[in-house]
This record gives structure tokens, C-alpha cells and sequence, in this order.
């Protein structure tokens, strides 16, 4: 791993290690503080739908637009593997749902339509790639280059004390993903290695993903010195000619306790869940939060290594077994907020070199 990497990383183990420390030692020199502290906890509202329900109504803006880019340049600097991922979303807060959403109730159990139900829309496109992007001919045991450009639509609830989110992707693999023009612009541009392989890519094919996940947020939770801890266990599966996985994972969050209601960053698919949803800040102080996870997943398919589904195409032999551990900062300054994050993906396939590293910047505005 890079030296800057290994610095990141470092830094946010620190930071983490530094908050939890910290909880413990207020607690153990106020002993007596946290257990008032812990009563108040037992007297709030019991379930993480009954705390929506009465916080709802305080959130005068509900609409959050956020730009999401992912690329292996923030990350380790190398262009390879999952090369780059863009995805911009809208996400509205307790909208209106049409009426054939109601049918999602009778699907998936304790799914729930009602007024804390929100939507979200996205448009993405994620470029792939073999580790030597110079080569021009086919490289046999390497990843296949590839494209996928999708639009997608997703509905989060909140019911008890979990949170189950669903998304339908629809989208292309292939030339008419657009891949080939869109990474030789950038490269153009950042005078960066030409890639010559686009014609090796795979062929063009419709692609679907449907996708249901469910979170536990404050599953544990930690207050001290006006800090909080979250620790929240996931788990979901996804089905699909472009993706089939189940997963499950943890994530956690550390930041001031005005701070409480905020969720992980909006990130691009198969990479750990996040809504991107935050409370402003004043504009007289900035809001922040350290994040971080880890996330396994058993896989089924993924087209960007198998290859496609109804074509001859190149593949190449996947590793069913894929996990992800991920590291970040996020800072609020008013209704703005910017997140970044580095992600460790292991092995995807049999024969690759080594596990990838990439990173997350993303930008979000509420209105």
C-alpha cells in the first residue's frame, strides 16, 4: 500500500481508537454521569422509528442531491480493476409514495409505505479494467474491460429498529455504456496513459439489478464528552444478470452529538450501503464525522468478470468470496457536505496480483 494510503488508514484507526478510548475514560472518571446518561437513553423513544417519527417533522428541507466519483486515482494512483465510478442521486425524505409502491408491503416483510418512507434517483456510470490499460490486445488472465450505465430508483423505511432499503437498476454493459469515450477524455485531459483496449470490451447487453439491504443503525451506541459511537450491523443480497451477492457487514460512525443525525455517504454500487442523508449545520461551526466498515460478500455473478451473460465474451475465473473495508471522513459547513473514503476491495478474481485500493469523494447539497 502506498505511503499516503498507509498514512489515511493509519490515521483514521488513530482517530477511532483515540474516540473509543476516550469514551471509556469519561466514563470510568464520571462514572456516575453515564449512568444518568444511560437512563435519559432508556427514556427517549424506544425504537429508531418512534425517534424518526418525532424528528421528521424538524427537518425543514428533505431533498439532498449528491455526486459521488470513485476512482483508483484517490485511491493507490493505479488505473486498473474497478477504474472509476460516478454516480449522481437526488434523495427525498418522507415523499409521496404512487400507489403500486404499497404492493412492496406484502413482498418484503416489515417493509412499511408511510410517511417516513423516502425515494431516491440515480444516474451512474463504472468503468473497468485489466491492470495494463497500454496493451491493445486481449490479455487472457485479465479482467475483461467493460462499462455499465444505469439509472436507478429506490425506496428506504424505517420500521422498529431497522432501516431496509430496495433499488431496481436498469441500465447497458457494453460499447453503449459509453466507457470507452468517456475514459479516454479524462485521460486525454490529465495527461494520462491512452487506454488501447476498448475493443476488447464486452458486448453490449441489458443489465437489471434489484437490490434489498437491511440496516440496523445505533444497534450499539456510545455517548461521552458530547461524542457518540454507532456501531451498525448490515446484511442483503442482490439479484441480476450484472450482480447476484448476498452480503453482510458492519459500518460505524464517531462525531459530536449535534451531529447525531446523519447517515454514511451515497456510494456507488456494490460498495457498503449509505443514504448520504445529514442534518445542516449553523454556518458559525462545521460539522464532521469518522466513519468506517467492513463488508463480505458470497457472489454469485458479477458480468465485469464472468463476462456476458447470452454472448461469448472474455471472462476470466471469479473468487466467490469479495470482502471490502472502508475508512472516512465527512465534514458539514450549513446545508453542505462533502465526504471522502478509501476502500480496501480484496481479490475478484483467480489470478489477480494483488487486492485493490480506490477512494470516494463525494458532494452533497440539501435544499
Amino acid at each position: 500500500m502506498p505511503l499516503l494510503q498507509q498514512r489515511i488508514m493509519m490515521w483514521l484507526l488513530t482517530a477511532f481508537v483515540a474516540a473509543v478510548a476516550l469514551s471509556f475514560a469519561v466514563s470510568g472518571t464520571a462514572k456516575a454521569d453515564s449512568l444518568v446518561e444511560v437512563e435519559r437513553a432508556k427514556d427517549r423513544e424506544t425504537t429508531l422509528e418512534q425517534r424518526l417519527e418525532k424528528a421528521l417533522p424538524t427537518f425543514d428541507h428533505k431533498d439532498y442531491v449528491t455526486l459521488g466519483v470513485e476512482n483508483d486515482l484517490f485511491g493507490d494512483g493505479r488505473d486498473r480493476y474497478y477504474t472509476s465510478g460516478v454516480r449522481l442521486s437526488w434523495f427525498k425524505v418522507g415523499a409521496d409514495m404512487p400507489e403500486f409502491t404499497e404492493q412492496i408491503d406484502d413482498i418484503l416483510p416489515t417493509f412499511d409505505i408511510d410517511e417516513k418512507t423516502s425515494v431516491f434517483f440515480s444516474l451512474g456510470q463504472n468503468l473497468y479494467a485489466p491492470q495494463d490499460i497500454t496493451i491493445e490486445a486481449n490479455q487472457d488472465d485479465e479482467r475483461p474491460w467493460a462499462a455499465w450505465l444505469y439509472g436507478s430508483m429506490g425506496l428506504l423505511t424505517v420500521t422498529d429498529d431497522h432501516l431496509d432499503e430496495v433499488e431496481l437498476s436498469l441500465g447497458v454493459v457494453g460499447p453503449y455504456a459509453l466507457g470507452k469515450q468517456t475514459q479516454r477524455l479524462i485521460h486525454k485531459n490529465v495527461d494520462s496513459p491512452d487506454p488501447r483496449g476498448w475493443k476488447n470490451q464486452l458486448k453490449n447487453e441489458p443489465g437489471v439489478i434489484l437490490s434489498w439491504e437491511r440496516r440496523f443503525p445505533s444497534y450499539l451506541s456510545f455517548e461521552a464528552a458530547d461524542l457518540w459511537l454507532d456501531v451498525a450491523p448490515s446484511f442483503g443480497v442482490a439479484l441480476g444478470n450484472v450482480y447476484t451477492h448476498a452480503s453482510a457487514g458492519v459500518s460505524f460512525q464517531i462525531g459530536p452529538e449535534y451531529q447525531r443525525w446523519q447517515d454514511m455517504p451515497m456510494r456507488v454500487r456494490p460498495s457498503m450501503p449509505g443514504t448520504g442523508f445529514f442534518v445542516p449545520t449553523s454556518w458559525s461551526r462545521v460539522g464532521w464525522s469518522i466513519f468506517g466498515g467492513a463488508e463480505a460478500r458470497a457472489v454469485g455473478r458479477n458480468i465485469f468478470i464472468d463476462g456476458n451473460s447470452f454472448r461469448d465474451s472474455h471472462s476470466v475465473d471469479k473468487e466467490h468470496f469479495v470482502y471490502d473495508l472502508n475508512g472516512g471522513v465527512s465534514l458539514t459547513y450549513g446545508p453542505m457536505r462533502t465526504s471522502y473514503t478509501v476502500v480496501r476491495r480484496s481479490k475478484e478474481f483467480k489470478g489477480q496480483d494483488e487486492a485493490s485500493i480506490f477512494g470516494g469523494l463525494s458532494f452533497s447539497v440539501q435544499f
